[in-house]
């Protein structure tokens, strides 16, 4: 059985593929010495298996080392047929951490930086028909302070709020068997006013006269139909809805999409996907979705699991992860210090779950000019790829920078980003860093983990001009929507006294309701506040402030979860 067998692009599907998940050899390479000894070539012994996506962290992996590996290397074999042969074949990898290099048949198919960002090599020239040989090598340095690393610790054990590292291949590894004039990718830009979706199409290989046929359907009803000439790489075309469907919050109506790239009549390539008509905008102090102001009440998601690391054992526990927060009464996440996989984001988008995407930032050293190449080329891969999503409502690249080395962040490093992120997508808002220390922002957030409801009220019940800010004498608020965006996270594990949470414990389940439902009205009374963000979804090893056990069991009584759900759906005085 193949673990994590489900189609992992779920926005641009293709018929001709295979999962290449499942047992690899696999070996470790503590002195980063493996390509000069040989690794790479035919002849290299490998002495363990690894189960893939899994990280060799993880207990799934079969391996289950934490320690620190500087590289490591995997190898397996593939038989190609001569009908899969016939077109391009494209290797793809949801996510190596961190630098990963390919050998195919013992030559060079190409290198990629970026632990959280999916890739792709083209090794058309480097298979035959029959076996074929896959060799990968993934190093990592979580301690060089020159990559993202997240919330993985840069220490041996787990602390604080940093945890397992993941090493090496954590999401699935596919191949994809393409003709030689085929589509690559897509862009996808809705406008709900109208009732149009723009689709631009990147092609390859095309030759004159391929034109683009694009059929939009909702339940099986054709609403937009559209033929045009490819011209160059990139083709757009402007979809019009016969029916408008809007993708809400809690009410996700997803449009069917078929791509065909069409010759003489024939169709030569055909790929199917789907998207959702939905528009953000900030209009004074409300963000709106479809014009509409929606208050967001997130909830803090590491995406850790017990058993997988970074990777969830099942699709199903994904979609069980969306479920539960909207049990609770979210209507949304921060996808904290991560770059969730692609499945989740479907999930969202088909549950009408709004989720903010942010990278895994901690961890390298923001406060020197050239940290900007070492960040930015991976997150903008990030925002291509999910831009398609109509349940990402917002990007966030940085989370709390932190002073370094007694140093300051470089501010340019943070107005690249957001610049860079806006250029790549000017459709939905931009926060530079979460909590602190913005230099430029589209949203005016904070993080405040006050536990004492009638300071909270405080701080937040109180006209826009007089709310609180943590770091007065590095940022101020200047008009923007303001969003708490992290706030409660008070421990409760009354089963042990190990673990941590912020603040003073409650003294019995009762209060710990009650705390919440205090805190949040809070933010939801003020007209002048737009979001706030809980922390946290689950328990993630060592800490313990969350609103699910870390193996996503209640920590509760179905009382207690009532109350949550009562106080998160309650209106808020901001929306219409």
């Amino acid at each position: 059985m193949i673990p994590r067998s489900e189609y992992p692009r779920p926005q641009f599907v293709r018929e001709s593929w295979r999962n290449l998940n499942g047992t690899w050899q696999f070996e470790f390479d503590f002195g980063n010495s493996g390509e000069e000894r040989g690794m790479s070539g035919p002849d290299a012994a490998f002495t363990k298996e690894i189960t893939v996506p899994f990280c060799p962290e993880s207990k799934l992996s079969g391996i289950g080392y934490t320690d620190f590996m500087p590289a490591v290397w995997y190898k397996r074999s593939v038989t190609l047929s001569k009908e899969e042969l016939s077109g391009r074949v494209l290797i793809h990898f949801g996510a190596v951490d961190y630098e990963a290099t390919l050998w195919v048949n013992s030559k060079l198919a190409g290198s990629h930086k970026g632990g959280y960002s999916s890739f792709c090599f083209d090794i058309t020239d480097l298979v035959n028909e029959g076996e074929n040989t896959l060799i990968l090598r993934a190093r990592d340095d979580n301690r060089g302070e020159k990559q993202p690393r997240g919330k993985q610790s840069a220490l041996y054990a787990s602390h604080g709020c940093d945890y397992t590292r993941t090493t090496g291949i954590w999401q699935t590894v596919w191949l994809e068997f393409v003709p030689s004039t085929y589509m690559v990718s897509s862009r996808i830009i809705p406008d709900y006013k109208n009732g149009t979706a723009t689709v631009t199409v990147r092609t390859w290989g095309c030759r004159k006269g391929t034109s683009l046929k694009l059929t939009a359907s909702y339940n099986g009803t054709v609403c937009a139909e559209k033929e045009v000439l490819v011209s160059g790489e990139y083709t757009s075309a402007e979809l019009k809805m016969s029916e408008v469907h809007l993708w809400e919050p809690g009410n996700p109506a997803l449009y069917d999409l078929k791509y065909e790239l069409k010759k003489d009549e024939e169709t030569i390539d055909s790929v199917s996907g789907y998207f959702g008509l939905r528009g953000v905008e900030i209009r004074g102090k409300k963000i709106c979705i479809n014009g509409k102001s929606v208050f967001q009440r997130l909830v803090l998601d590491q995406g850790f699991y017990p058993d997988g690391i970074y990777t969830a054992p099942t699709d199903e526990d994904l979609k069980r992860d969306i479920e539960l927060s909207m049990a609770a009464g979210f209507n949304g996440a921060r996808l904290h210090q991560k770059v969730f996989e692609e499945r989740f984001l479907y999930w969202a988008d088909k549950l009408g779950y709004l989720v903010w995407g942010e990278h895994a930032s901690w961890g390298f050293d923001y406060t020197r000019a050239e940290a900007i190449s070492q960040f930015l080329p991976e997150w903008l891969e990030v925002v291509e790829r999910d831009f398609n999503h109509p349940a990402i409502i917002g990007w966030c690249p940085f989370n709390e920078t932190w002073n370094m080395h007694g140093r300051q962040q470089d501010d340019e490093v943070l107005r690249i980003t957001y610049l860079a992120t806006k250029a790549t997508d000017n459709t939905r808002p931009v926060i530079d860093t979460s909590g602190n220390y913005h230099v430029i922002t589209d949203i005016y957030d904070i993080h405040d983990y006050n536990q004492d409801p009638e300071e909270f009220k405080r701080r937040y019940g109180v006209p826009y001009d007089q709310l609180h800010e943590v770091f007065k004498d590095r940022q101020k608020p200047q008009g923007q929507p303001f969003f708490v965006s992290e706030f409660g996270g008070a421990r409760w594990a009354p089963e042990s006294d190990e673990g941590w949470g912020y603040g003073n414990t409650p003294k019995s389940e009762e209060e710990v309701g009650d705390r919440y439902e205090a805190l949040s009205s809070i933010l939801l009374d003020n007209p002048d506040i737009c979001a706030f963000c809980y922390t946290q979804l689950t328990d993630v090893e060592q800490e313990k402030n969350g609103i699910y056990h870390y193996d996503r069991t209640p920590k509760f009584s179905q009382k207690i979860y009532d109350q949550i759900r009562r106080a998160n759906t309650k209106k808020a005085a901001i929306e219409d």
